[in-house]
Protein backbone atom coordinates (compact mmCIF):
# COMPACT_ATOMS: atom_id res chain seq x y z
CA UNK A 1 0.00 0.00 0.00
CA UNK A 2 1.19 3.66 -0.87
CA UNK A 3 1.07 5.72 2.24
CA UNK A 4 2.12 9.47 2.86
CA UNK A 5 5.13 8.96 5.77
CA UNK A 6 5.88 12.15 7.56
CA UNK A 7 9.72 11.89 9.04
CA UNK A 8 11.37 13.83 11.31
CA UNK A 9 15.71 13.65 10.92
CA UNK A 10 18.67 15.71 11.05
CA UNK A 11 19.64 16.17 7.27
CA UNK A 12 23.37 17.21 6.70
CA UNK A 13 24.19 20.06 4.38
CA UNK A 14 27.51 19.71 2.88
CA UNK A 15 29.60 22.95 2.02
CA UNK A 16 29.13 22.09 -1.94
CA UNK A 17 25.56 23.64 -1.46
CA UNK A 18 25.80 26.54 0.39
CA UNK A 19 25.51 28.54 -2.80
CA UNK A 20 21.65 27.86 -2.84
CA UNK A 21 18.89 28.73 -0.89
CA UNK A 22 18.82 27.06 2.27
CA UNK A 23 15.37 24.70 1.43
CA UNK A 24 16.83 23.40 -2.18
CA UNK A 25 19.98 22.44 -0.49
CA UNK A 26 18.25 20.55 2.30
CA UNK A 27 15.87 19.28 -0.20
CA UNK A 28 18.48 17.66 -2.49
CA UNK A 29 20.07 16.06 0.53
CA UNK A 30 16.94 14.91 1.73
CA UNK A 31 16.14 13.37 -1.81
CA UNK A 32 19.26 12.07 -1.96
CA UNK A 33 19.53 10.30 1.31
CA UNK A 34 16.20 9.01 1.29
CA UNK A 35 14.71 8.13 -2.81
CA UNK A 36 14.79 4.21 -3.15
CA UNK A 37 15.74 4.05 0.78
CA UNK A 38 14.21 0.77 2.38
CA UNK A 39 12.78 0.62 6.08
CA UNK A 40 11.50 -2.11 7.79
CA UNK A 41 8.87 0.43 9.28
CA UNK A 42 8.26 2.94 6.95
CA UNK A 43 8.57 0.53 3.57
CA UNK A 44 10.01 1.71 0.70
CA UNK A 45 10.67 5.72 -0.10
CA UNK A 46 9.66 6.48 -3.64
CA UNK A 47 9.93 10.41 -3.30
CA UNK A 48 10.30 12.94 -1.01
CA UNK A 49 7.16 15.42 -1.45
CA UNK A 50 8.04 18.29 0.79
CA UNK A 51 9.48 19.55 3.21
CA UNK A 52 7.51 20.84 6.05
CA UNK A 53 9.66 22.70 8.86
CA UNK A 54 13.26 23.07 9.50
CA UNK A 55 15.30 24.48 11.93
CA UNK A 56 17.90 26.88 11.90
CA UNK A 57 21.30 25.45 10.77
CA UNK A 58 23.58 24.22 13.18
CA UNK A 59 27.65 23.65 12.45
CA UNK A 60 29.77 21.26 13.85
CA UNK A 61 33.52 22.32 15.07
CA UNK A 62 35.27 20.25 12.74
CA UNK A 63 32.78 18.75 10.23
CA UNK A 64 32.22 22.03 8.32
CA UNK A 65 28.72 21.09 6.85
CA UNK A 66 25.10 22.18 8.62
CA UNK A 67 22.68 20.38 9.73
CA UNK A 68 19.18 21.03 10.11
CA UNK A 69 16.20 19.29 12.12
CA UNK A 70 14.15 18.80 9.54
CA UNK A 71 10.24 17.51 9.17
CA UNK A 72 9.63 16.41 5.65
CA UNK A 73 6.74 14.23 3.84
CA UNK A 74 7.47 11.46 1.50
CA UNK A 75 5.58 9.07 -0.64
CA UNK A 76 6.68 5.28 0.69
CA UNK A 77 5.44 1.61 -0.66
CA UNK A 78 4.78 -0.54 1.72
CA UNK A 79 3.04 -4.19 0.68
CA UNK A 80 1.30 -5.67 3.49
CA UNK A 81 0.04 -9.16 4.43
CA UNK A 82 -3.21 -10.47 2.46
CA UNK A 83 -3.43 -7.15 0.65
CA UNK A 84 -4.41 -7.96 -3.41
CA UNK A 85 -1.69 -6.07 -5.60
CA UNK A 86 -2.07 -5.67 -9.36
CA UNK A 87 1.07 -5.92 -11.06
CA UNK A 88 2.86 -7.12 -14.58
CA UNK A 89 4.86 -10.49 -14.82
CA UNK A 90 8.56 -9.39 -15.45
CA UNK A 91 10.17 -13.09 -15.65
CA UNK A 92 9.78 -16.26 -16.02
CA UNK A 93 11.79 -19.21 -14.51
CA UNK A 94 10.99 -22.83 -14.04
CA UNK A 95 10.25 -22.48 -10.16
CA UNK A 96 7.44 -19.46 -10.92
CA UNK A 97 7.36 -15.82 -11.88
CA UNK A 98 8.23 -12.28 -10.76
CA UNK A 99 5.75 -9.53 -10.70
CA UNK A 100 6.58 -5.93 -10.66
CA UNK A 101 4.11 -4.55 -7.32
CA UNK A 102 5.13 -0.37 -7.53
CA UNK A 103 8.60 -0.13 -7.37
CA UNK A 104 9.73 -3.40 -6.22
CA UNK A 105 8.91 -7.57 -7.59
CA UNK A 106 6.72 -10.26 -5.78
CA UNK A 107 7.57 -13.70 -6.17
CA UNK A 108 4.93 -16.04 -7.35
CA UNK A 109 5.96 -19.58 -6.98
CA UNK A 110 4.70 -22.05 -9.80
CA UNK A 111 2.64 -23.57 -7.17
CA UNK A 112 0.77 -20.36 -6.63
CA UNK A 113 0.03 -19.31 -9.79
CA UNK A 114 -3.48 -21.38 -10.49
CA UNK A 115 -5.55 -24.44 -9.49
CA UNK A 116 -3.82 -26.85 -12.06
CA UNK A 117 -0.72 -28.66 -12.40
CA UNK A 118 1.05 -26.07 -14.03
CA UNK A 119 3.94 -27.01 -16.69
CA UNK A 120 7.12 -24.39 -17.54
CA UNK A 121 7.87 -24.59 -21.49
CA UNK A 122 10.99 -23.25 -23.17
CA UNK A 123 9.22 -20.41 -24.09
CA UNK A 124 9.30 -19.20 -20.41
CA UNK A 125 5.42 -19.50 -20.38
CA UNK A 126 3.28 -21.47 -17.44
CA UNK A 127 0.49 -23.82 -18.45
CA UNK A 128 -2.26 -25.61 -16.49
CA UNK A 129 -3.02 -28.60 -17.39
CA UNK A 130 -6.63 -28.82 -17.43
CA UNK A 131 -7.58 -25.26 -17.42
CA UNK A 132 -5.77 -25.07 -20.31
CA UNK A 133 -4.58 -21.20 -18.62
CA UNK A 134 -1.24 -19.76 -19.03
CA UNK A 135 1.19 -17.23 -17.70
CA UNK A 136 4.12 -15.55 -19.77
CA UNK A 137 5.94 -12.40 -19.58
CA UNK A 138 4.22 -9.17 -20.20
CA UNK A 139 0.97 -10.46 -18.77
CA UNK A 140 -1.56 -8.27 -16.52
CA UNK A 141 -2.36 -9.87 -13.19
CA UNK A 142 -4.26 -9.63 -9.37
CA UNK A 143 -2.16 -11.37 -6.67
CA UNK A 144 -2.37 -11.39 -2.72
CA UNK A 145 0.73 -11.20 -0.74
CA UNK A 146 1.14 -13.79 1.31
CA UNK A 147 4.67 -13.85 2.57
CA UNK A 148 6.75 -10.36 3.42
CA UNK A 149 10.38 -10.69 4.64
CA UNK A 150 12.54 -7.47 5.61
CA UNK A 151 15.46 -10.48 7.15
CA UNK A 152 18.02 -8.36 4.28
CA UNK A 153 16.65 -5.06 4.77
CA UNK A 154 18.44 -3.79 1.57
CA UNK A 155 16.85 -6.73 -0.32
CA UNK A 156 13.50 -7.41 0.99
CA UNK A 157 11.59 -10.52 -0.19
CA UNK A 158 7.55 -10.64 -0.63
CA UNK A 159 5.63 -13.91 -1.77
CA UNK A 160 2.39 -13.64 -4.18
CA UNK A 161 -0.33 -16.23 -4.56
CA UNK A 162 -3.11 -16.19 -7.66
CA UNK A 163 -4.82 -19.19 -6.44
CA UNK A 164 -8.03 -17.76 -5.36
CA UNK A 165 -11.51 -16.63 -7.13
CA UNK A 166 -10.80 -13.28 -8.07
CA UNK A 167 -6.91 -13.52 -8.93
CA UNK A 168 -5.21 -14.30 -11.87
CA UNK A 169 -4.44 -12.98 -15.12
CA UNK A 170 -6.69 -10.22 -15.42
CA UNK A 171 -8.65 -11.99 -18.34
CA UNK A 172 -9.26 -14.92 -16.10
CA UNK A 173 -11.22 -12.92 -13.39
CA UNK A 174 -14.42 -12.43 -14.79
CA UNK A 175 -14.68 -16.60 -15.61
CA UNK A 176 -13.55 -17.28 -12.17
CA UNK A 177 -16.53 -15.07 -10.28
CA UNK A 178 -19.00 -17.25 -12.97
CA UNK A 179 -19.53 -13.97 -15.30
CA UNK A 180 -20.41 -14.78 -18.75
CA UNK A 181 -17.75 -13.76 -21.20
CA UNK A 182 -19.50 -11.25 -23.92
CA UNK A 183 -20.80 -12.89 -27.01
CA UNK A 184 -18.75 -11.60 -30.22
CA UNK A 185 -20.08 -8.34 -31.21
CA UNK A 186 -21.28 -7.50 -28.10
CA UNK A 187 -19.94 -4.14 -26.32
CA UNK A 188 -18.42 -4.38 -22.96
CA UNK A 189 -20.87 -4.18 -20.65
CA UNK A 190 -23.99 -4.46 -22.86
CA UNK A 191 -26.21 -6.88 -21.25
CA UNK A 192 -27.29 -10.25 -23.18
CA UNK A 193 -31.11 -10.06 -23.83
CA UNK A 194 -31.27 -13.94 -24.65
CA UNK A 195 -31.51 -14.49 -21.14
Amino acid sequence: MFYKTIVKDHIRVPPKLFGKPVESAILEQIKHEYDGFISKDMGIFIDVASIEEFSEGKIIPGDGATYYETTFSALTFKPEMQEVICGQIKDMADFGGFITMGPIEGMIHISQTMDDFVSFSKDKVLLGKDSKKSLKIGDKCKARVIAVSYKDVTNPKFGLTMRQKGLGRLDWIPEDLGQKKDEPGQKKGEKNNKD
